[in-house]
């Protein structure tokens, strides 16, 4: 026969057990704590690839978390480039939100490489004081995401590229009512560049990019895939 004691003893301890604090399966924070950059360097957060380039290291301050990204840069850093994406790239849909401050010459935009051919390519989003199509070729214009973009292309020689200083092709999109939040079908691009003869080659990253030359400002992004683009 079991005493009322005993049954009293096995349900306090029953309720001791429901009352221990459950520990979580994630470890997302132990994994991708916030990382601080002050450098030219590129690495991984979670998921998502990371860059930040400068020009001349210093004056440029970026913090990155799994799926986000701020970066503050001042005139000191000459040129800069950071944000968060993929390595590689693909022609994918990419979501992101957030903010941008640049009074200055300053840009937003889906940012990558391609090698053989090697190619730098933008989708701006939104600029500061300087259209970044102003010095290009303009092409034609493609109608995305509820906007019009000017397609734009311009030639570099012995600039600072993902393989040292080298010749490249630039290819643009920049979006003519500017924003700040939404989704990019970056197929659509790539497939209008295409046909007016401008031709990608192999992904290498593409990240949601703030970039800021001999300027001042700040941005705030998170971002993600959306998924393959129909």
């Amino acid at each position: 026969m079991v005493s009322f004691k005993s049954l009293l003893s096995v349900c306090s301890a029953a309720m001791a057990v429901m009352a221990m604090p459950q520990l979580s399966n994630s470890t997302e924070h132990e994994l991708f704590p916030r990382v601080t950059i002050s450098s030219s360097t590129t690495g991984y957060s979670g998921n998502y690839f990371y860059s930040l380039w400068m020009q001349s290291n210093g004056g440029a301050t970026m913090d990155v978390e799994n799926g986000r990204y701020s970066l503050t840069w001042t005139t000191a850093s000459q040129n800069v480039v950071g944000g968060l994406g993929w390595n590689p790239g693909s022609s994918q849909i990419i979501n992101y939100s957030g903010s941008f401050n640049s009074p200055g010459n300053g840009y937003l935009s889906v940012y990558g490489w391609t090698t053989n051919p090697l190619v730098e390519y933008y989708i701006v989003e939104s600029y500061g004081s300087y259209n970044p199509g102003s010095a290009a070729t303009l092409l034609g214009t493609v109608t995305s995401d509820g906007g019009t973009y000017n397609i734009y292309h311009t030639f570099r020689v012995n600039q600072p590229s993902i393989q040292g200083n080298a010749n490249f092709d630039q290819f643009w999109s920049v979006r003519q009512s500017h924003r700040v939040g939404g989704s990019v079908n970056v197929a659509n691009h790539f497939n209008a560049w295409r046909s007016h003869g401008l031709t990608l080659g192999t992904h290498n990253y593409q990240i949601l990019a703030t970039e800021g030359y001999q300027s001042s400002g700040s941005s705030s992004i998170t971002v993600s895939s959306g998924g393959p683009a129909n």
